[in-house]
């Protein structure tokens, strides 16, 4: 079940600990797709509550399979004052060109056609695998409201071309490969949405202070580690529920277990992790 008097433990800890104050609620780590839309709609409220005068924006997924239902959270996120909403491919009975996608994002962004709309592109999950170099042609006329994409896909020539058509600076790329964040920060990417950002997000944003300097060693000394943490953990299987674990014991408050059909972490994945973790030190000491 979902748990919402933790949530505010949960926004102090990012915002203190963590320096992160914006955050994209039922996404992908949040296990979304596997709430209802009453649950849904009591999770994005409780962190519109908690968040108030501590976080800078909430981002709300409000895509789902069908439509009715993408169209009944967008209003719930406008009616909230959600600081934007984003929307997935739908998965099951998929678009199979760009302007049946495009079709399918305007009906659900002009039921909050006052709230910044995102389209969250993330292939290895849905299926849907389209370039954003073309989804971008033309779209402004389509959804006035449209403000970007999360791209969360590996392709950083696809990425690249997004941002080179973006001359005016309209849209916002938040990339969503961990790994490779340092990769799209220099094809031009501005911001970032992930898992690990829950827990080494105080590093990230050194990550980010380093680039901008730019110090590219000191970026990419960060880069790396989170790299190596990461490639280890994928090796002992790493997922949803693993970064509900990691979360949990970094932060010291209960995440949780994922919903069904994920399974839970092992204590042998913890474990395992946790020493690796521990082991690392980064640039600035820690």
């Amino acid at each position: 079940q979902i748990n919402l008097p933790v949530i505010r433990q949960y926004v102090d800890y990012l915002v203190n600990e963590q320096n992160v104050k914006n955050v994209f609620v039922n996404g992908t780590t949040g296990e979304g797709l596997s709430l209802s839309i009453q649950e849904r709609k009591q999770l994005a409220e409780e962190w519109m509550c908690q968040g108030k005068d501590k976080l800078d924006h909430v981002i709300v997924h409000v895509g789902a399979l069908n439509l009715p239902e993408c169209q009944e959270l967008a209003r719930h996120a406008a009616a909230i004052c959600a600081g934007g909403i984003a929307v997935i491919a739908p998965f099951f009975f998929k678009p199979t060109n760009k302007d049946e996608l495009v079709a399918f994002l305007q009906k659900v962004a002009s039921e909050a056609p006052e709230v910044p709309f995102y389209y969250y592109h993330i292939p290895p999950l849905t299926g849907v695998k389209f370039r954003m170099e073309e989804l971008l042609d033309g779209i402004k006329a389509q959804i006035p409201s449209f403000q970007g994409v999360k791209f969360s896909d590996t392709d950083l020539l696809d990425l690249a071309q997004c941002i080179n058509k973006n001359e005016t600076g309209e849209f916002e790329f938040l990339y969503g490969v961990d790994e490779q964040l340092l990769g799209a920060l220099a094809v031009g990417a501005n911001g970032a949405v992930g898992s690990t950002y829950n827990y080494l997000g105080r590093q990230t944003n050194l990550m980010l202070q380093a680039f901008a300097k730019p110090d590219l060693a000191l970026a990419q000394k960060y880069q790396f580690l989170t790299g190596e943490f990461l490639n280890f953990v994928i090796k002992l299987g790493f997922g949803v529920a693993q970064t509900k674990a990691v979360m949990t014991f970094v932060s010291g408050i209960p995440m949780g277990p994922p919903r069904l059909p994920l399974a839970d972490a092992s204590s042998e994945f913890i474990v395992k992790a946790k020493a690796k973790l521990d082991s690392i030190v980064w640039p600035d000491g820690d």
